[in-house]
C-alpha cells in the first residue's frame, strides 16, 4: 500500500473516530502538548519577540519532529501507518466537540435558559457571556462554529493532505500555541507575536478552502460567494474574515458587530448586513454546514495526498529492446 493511500485511509478513519467518539477523554495528545508548551514558557518567557520566537520554534518544531520520527518508524508497515494516521487525525480534529458544544448552547437558548447558555458559551469562545442577550449568544456561537471549522477541521486536513502526519500535527501545534500565547494581552503582546504570525500563515490556505467549501455546501451559494467577496476584507482577522463572511452568506445571517472580550469592547464590521440576525434555531443550521464542509475537506485532503503521491513517484522510461544476437553458422 503506498504512503498516499495510507494517509487517505487513515485520515478517513480518524475523521470517523472524531465523528463517533469525539475527543479522547483521557490522555489527549493536544492537552499533553499544551502542558509541555506551558512548562517551556515558564522557563523561556521574556517580554521580547525573540524569546517568543524561540518558544514557538521549539514547541512546533518538536511536535513536527516527533511526528516525522513516528511516520518513519511505521513506513514499512502499512497497517501501522494507517493506524498512526488515524490516531493523529482523531487527536487533532475537533469537529465533534465543536458541534456538541454549539448544540448545548443552542438547546439552552431554545429552552429559554439564558443563564445556562451564558455558562456554556466560554467552552466555545472567549467572549464575555454576561454582556450578551440570547441573540448575541446565538451570533457568537455561529461565528465560533464558522471560525473553528477552519481551525479545528479544514486546516488540519489540508496540511495533512500536503505533508502527511507531520502536517496534521504541525498545524494543530501552531494553532494551540496561538490560543495559548497569541492574544494581545500585556504579557503576550511581544512574546506571543511569533505564534500569532505563524498561525496566520498556517491558517491562510485552510481559511480560503473553508470559505470555498461553505459556498459549495451551503443552501445559498450565490449569497455566500457575494458576501465573502464583499465583506471579508473588512474583518480584522485575515483568516476569520473569509470564513465568517462565507458562512454568513451561506446561511443568510447577519454576523459581526460589537463584542466584548474580558471587558474590552471591539467594534467589528457587519458581515451580511442585508440578512437577519441569528436565532437559536440557526445554531443547528451552522453545525450542519460545518459538518458538510468537514466532509468535503476530508475528500480534498485525500485527493491532495493522492496527487502528491502521484507526482512524487518516478516515471519509468521505456527501455529499448535488446539487439538480436547473431547465431554462428
Amino acid at each position: 500500500m503506498r504512503a498516499d493511500r495510507e494517509f487517505a485511509y487513515g485520515a478517513a478513519l480518524g475523521f470517523l473516530g472524531d465523528l463517533v467518539a469525539g475527543d479522547p477523554r483521557r490522555g489527549h495528545p493536544v492537552a499533553a502538548f499544551g502542558r509541555a508548551a506551558g512548562a517551556l514558557e515558564r522557563r523561556l518567557w521574556r517580554d521580547h519577540r525573540g524569546a517568543g520566537a524561540a518558544h514557538t520554534a521549539l514547541c512546533a518544531g518538536g511536535a513536527v519532529g516527533v511526528a516525522v520520527l513516528a511516520r518513519r518508524a511505521a513506513r514499512s508497515r502499512p497497517a501501522l501507518s494507517v493506524a498512526l494516521t488515524g490516531l493523529a487525525a482523531w487527536s487533532v480534529l475537533g469537529g465533534a466537540s465543536l458541534a456538541g458544544e454549539a448544540r448545548l448552547v443552542g438547546a439552552a437558548l431554545e429552552a429559554g435558559d439564558l443563564a445556562a447558555a451564558r455558562a456554556r458559551l466560554p467552552h466555545l469562545c472567549g467572549r464575555d457571556p454576561h454582556a450578551l442577550d440570547a441573540e448575541g449568544i446565538a451570533r457568537a456561537v455561529v461565528e465560533s462554529v464558522a471560525e473553528n471549522t477552519s481551525d479545528a477541521v479544514v486546516g488540519a486536513l489540508l496540511w495533512g493532505g500536503a505533508a502527511g502526519v507531520p502536517g496534521l500535527v504541525g498545524f494543530r501545534a501552531v494553532n494551540t500555541l496561538d490560543a495559548m500565547v497569541g492574544h494581545r494581552s500585556p504579557r503576550y503582546l511581544r512574546f506571543g507575536w511569533a505564534a500569532a504570525r505563524l498561525d496566520d500563515a498556517a491558517g491562510y490556505p485552510g481559511a480560503r478552502l473553508t470559505a470555498a467549501l461553505a459556498v459549495l455546501a451551503g443552501p445559498y451559494p450565490a449569497a455566500a460567494l457575494r458576501t465573502w467577496r464583499r465583506d471579508a476584507a473588512a474583518h480584522p482577522s485575515p483568516n476569520a474574515g473569509p470564513v465568517e463572511a462565507a458562512f454568513a452568506g451561506a446561511l443568510r445571517l447577519r454576523l459581526g458587530g460589537s463584542l466584548s472580550y474580558g471587558g474590552r469592547v471591539e467594534h467589528r464590521p457587519v458581515l451580511g448586513a442585508e440578512f437577519a440576525a441569528p436565532r437559536p434555531a440557526d445554531i443547528d443550521r451552522a453545525v450542519l454546514l460545518s459538518r458538510r464542509v468537514g466532509a468535503l475537506a476530508l475528500a480534498a485532503s485525500a485527493a491532495l495526498s493522492l496527487a502528491r503521491g502521484a507526482t512524487g513517484r518516478p516515471r519509468h522510461r521505456a527501455q529499448p529492446a535488446p539487439a538480436a544476437r547473431e547465431v554462428a553458422p
